[in-house]
């Protein structure tokens, strides 16, 4: 019942928005009884982040492939595909259109996506690929940022060698630095 209800969600929140996706359609497209809905899920809010949080999740999964820069081509380009697509777009405009109903847990939604895909900067961190001051939300966020702005603003395609470009252009000012030799007091020069 739960994949039904969720995958009914996510199609009426894609095709109607927000105000379209209510537990009463989503009740009728599932083939369950509204009382189900609100038994399992409370209030149609919950509903709604529990269908946005596990279809993105299932559209990333966070990669280990033991290469910072890999894991996030492959994560990056996975949000790069699922944004080209209708329900993708649909969805990012949902995730930040503005509704006194979602605004509190808005955060929470966000907050734990970018808790997962953090996991990836850190263990280039630990390996050493990365400098130890890196910090790994905001790393997330500079390479997520210009896809989120092509799809909400610009409508710029978004393809593969995007994707790479933004990771190579943001792991550049993360990588480990060799150390510059310090001058000796009193040299010359």
């Amino acid at each position: 019942m739960r994949q039904a209800v969720l995958a009914a969600a996510v199609e009426l929140l894609t095709s109607e928005g927000l105000a379209g996706a209510t537990v009463a359609a989503v009740a009728r497209s599932a083939g369950v009884h509204e009382t189900s809905i609100y038994r399992r899920w409370k209030t149609r809010e919950n509903l709604i982040l529990d269908a946005l949080t596990t279809e993105l999740d299932t559209a990333l999964p966070i990669p280990d492939t033991g290469r910072v820069e890999e894991d996030l081509v492959r994560y990056f380009s996975s949000l790069s595909r699922s944004l080209g697509t209708a329900q993708g777009r649909a969805l990012l405009r949902l995730s930040v259109e503005v509704d006194d109903t979602l605004d509190d847990r808005r955060g929470v939604y966000w907050g734990e996506r970018l808790r997962r895909a953090v996991v990836m900067v850190r263990r280039g961190v630990d390996r050493g690929e990365l400098a130890a001051d890196t910090d790994p939300g905001l790393l997330i966020e500079a390479v997520s940022g210009p896809l989120f702005v092509r799809v909400l603003l610009s409508g710029a395609p978004l393809d593969d060698s995007l994707v790479r470009g933004l990771v190579a252009l943001v792991l550049d000012g993360a990588r480990v630095r060799p150390a510059r030799p310090v001058p000796s007091p009193g040299g010359s020069g």
